[in-house]
């Protein structure tokens, strides 16, 4: 019973002979061989070589497109760098006018108050005597000096309200910025150069110095 399987071509060079006429070239008679495609190869696609166009439309628009983000990015550094020396000049220029403001506000009310210290002292100075004579004085006196008092202690808040502060010199060292000595007295209770007596209250606002306190310095004996 005869094979269903069919034969397979075998992988061989197929070689016919030829006679002289029908070869040239070779005197010594040689083998022309022919060689034949293999029918398991024929009909396979050759691999296409790649183009060397392909994308070209693509690059060019990715090339554009990062151009265009460069030139952004660096927009974009130079308005922050902008916005951020804007800040600071209006920071800047906040804190100029803050300043400039507080030392108009002292220097208009300093002006108004060094008007009106030499009332508060010659006040302080009628409530120190009269305190001296209370105890002999009637009823009705003591009453009107606690009203002058409580005039005297407004003022002074008042005063604090507007930022004025008291210079503090008895016991401190003998500061020429803000005392001035009127007075100087050998001392053995005291170190020299110390304050010992007030004899008229300094005030300053702020860093403005209003008037100096006049005061009585120790000296050495």
């Amino acid at each position: 019973m005869a094979s269903d399987r069919k034969p397979h071509a075998a992988n061989s060079i197929p070689i016919r002979f030829v006679d002289d006429s029908e070869f040239s070239g070779d005197e010594d008679g040689m083998l022309a061989v022919e060689q034949v495609e293999d029918p398991d190869e024929q009909g396979v696609d050759p691999v296409p070589e790649p183009a060397t166009n392909a994308g070209g439309p693509a690059t060019a628009e990715l090339v554009a497109l990062r151009a265009e983000l460069k030139r952004l990015e660096s927009a974009l550094a130079d308005s922050q760098d902008a916005v951020a020396r804007r800040q600071a000049d209006f920071e800047n220029y906040r804190k100029r006018t803050e300043r400039e403001r507080g030392e108009t506000y002292n220097r208009v009310v300093g002006e108004v108050v060094r008007k009106l210290l030499p009332v508060v002292d010659n006040l302080g100075r009628a409530l120190d005597a009269e305190r001296s004579l209370e105890a002999s004085e009637s009823k009705e006196f003591r009453h009107f000096l606690r009203g002058v008092e409580l005039i005297g202690k407004q003022l002074n808040e008042l005063l604090e309200s507007f930022g004025v502060e008291p210079i503090v010199a008895v016991g401190e060292r003998f500061d020429p910025h803000i005392h001035e000595a009127v007075v100087t007295e050998p001392s053995d209770e005291h170190e020299p150069d110390t304050v010992v007596e007030e004899l008229a209250r300094g005030y300053r606002i702020g860093d403005r110095l209003l008037r100096p306190a006049m005061v009585k310095v120790s000296s050495q004996k």
